[in-house]
């Protein structure tokens, strides 16, 4: 389903049924029962780096209620990096198909005679920018219902049948604010908010992988009996894609010039992405014509291998999205690329990454308050400001650095 699509059924229907089921979900006030939670689920529709910076928010739920059996719901094609991590048994994870508005509304008559059949009592929404999430929270049926509130703001509207309201904040990372959603379930609080935790007692949690080394060792002799022009150099992988929202994407003549200093000074260059990135790859090559930058979109085929491809190259210059939070996840160091978005909200966790960003006035310009659609119509100025002469500097610093 296109993101254009669904931002109009959110606004126009998000709104109306938010509305509809607040009249009848019989919630005046904050609900502040103290009973233990014993099944909570998660909803975490969004992106895949999203789950990434989520896990310090699961830590918290086990720390917190170790006896409580934890569910998730998310989409079909997030289930996969979820996975990866031992938040969520694989049998407790629901998911819905957003592809196609049919798929969307099966799929969710499907997961909501599942929720009631498995007798939710808890639900953590962690959406911001889609109101599907809060619908399913009502429907759940669960009696605590945690979620995102605007309190005294302006917009965020999903309903008042949220009873453990946790005020957004766009002055803290998102992992902390995920964190906060935890201690929503049995707020400390006596007034508004109900959750006044301190936010700077440690950083949040970073998951590992656990991959082996036959996995690494596997794709490492496919990869260069596949690409032979780069047995003996040093690998930089370059991400080239915008995902769901292009206006994130650095200038593809951005790429090329770097690409092409690299393989100058003796790098090889791999270009990753989905499939349908491909044409963005082609571009790339087709512009330098050398056997040592190689096309990879397309080439992992799950979560998992792209991770284990990162354990293979040495620096990632990636634009913001799930690439650069599932770097922080393995020794590569990496440079991710900031415009529309913050990386004081969405910066990766890891010690190696880099973010690079250009604070103009308008930017970040995708927030919680515009449902992520820029007013820019496509002129990324902001990302634009940032030269390849500054991102090849900072690829050096850190190749340098961890040779």
């Amino acid at each position: 389903m296109k993101i254009d699509l669904q931002r109009q059924i959110d606004r126009i229907a998000g709104q109306v049924i938010c509305a509809l089921l607040s009249l009848f979900s019989g919630t005046k006030k904050p609900d502040r029962t103290n009973a233990l939670p014993e099944r909570i689920l998660v909803i975490m529709l969004s992106e895949m780096g999203s789950l990434v910076l989520a896990q310090a928010m699961f830590a918290a739920i086990r720390q917190r209620h170790p006896k409580a059996r934890i569910y998730a719901l998310l989409f079909e094609k997030n289930r996969e990096c979820l996975e990866l991590f031992d938040g969520v048994s694989p049998k407790d994870i629901f998911t819905v198909n957003g592809d196609s508005l049919p798929a969307l509304i099966r799929d969710s008559v499907r997961v909501w005679i599942r929720m009631r059949t498995e007798k939710i009592d808890t639900v953590i929404d962690c959406e911001l920018f889609s109101r599907i999430s809060s619908i399913y929270s009502f429907l759940s049926g669960a009696k605590i219902r945690v979620g995102f509130h605007p309190h005294t703001q302006e917009g965020l509207y999903r309903g008042s049948f949220i009873n453990r309201p946790v005020m957004y904040n766009p002055y803290h990372h998102i992992s902390e604010q995920f964190v906060t959603l935890a201690h929503g379930i049995h707020p400390e609080s006596d007034g508004m908010p109900m959750v006044k935790r301190n936010v700077g007692e440690g950083d949040p949690l970073l998951p590992q992988v656990d991959l082996g080394e036959a996995a690494i060792e596997t794709l490492r002799r496919r990869l260069m009996a596949d690409f032979p022009g780069i047995e003996g150099k040093k690998i930089i992988l370059l991400y080239p894609g915008g995902g769901l929202l292009p206006i994130r994407a650095w200038p593809i003549d951005n790429f090329c010039v770097v690409a092409e200093d690299l393989l100058k000074k003796g790098y090889g260059v791999g270009i990753i992405g989905l499939r349908e990135d491909h044409g963005l790859a082609r571009r790339i090559t087709s512009c330098l014509g050398d056997k040592a930058c190689f096309d990879l979109t397309g080439y992992t085929r799950t979560v998992r291998e792209l991770i284990t491809l990162f354990h293979l190259a040495s620096l990632l210059i990636t634009n913001d999205g799930g690439p650069g939070h599932f770097a922080s996840v393995t020794p590569i160091s990496s440079i991710i690329l900031y415009g529309p978005e913050t990386p004081a909200l969405y910066g990766p966790l890891g010690k190696n990454a880099v973010s690079l960003h250009v604070p103009l006035s308008c930017s970040p310009c995708l927030t919680a308050y515009n449902h992520r659609n820029s007013p820019c119509d496509g002129n990324n100025v902001c990302l634009k400001s940032i030269s390849p002469e500054r991102v090849l500097a900072k690829a050096y610093e850190l190749l340098e650095r961890s040779a």
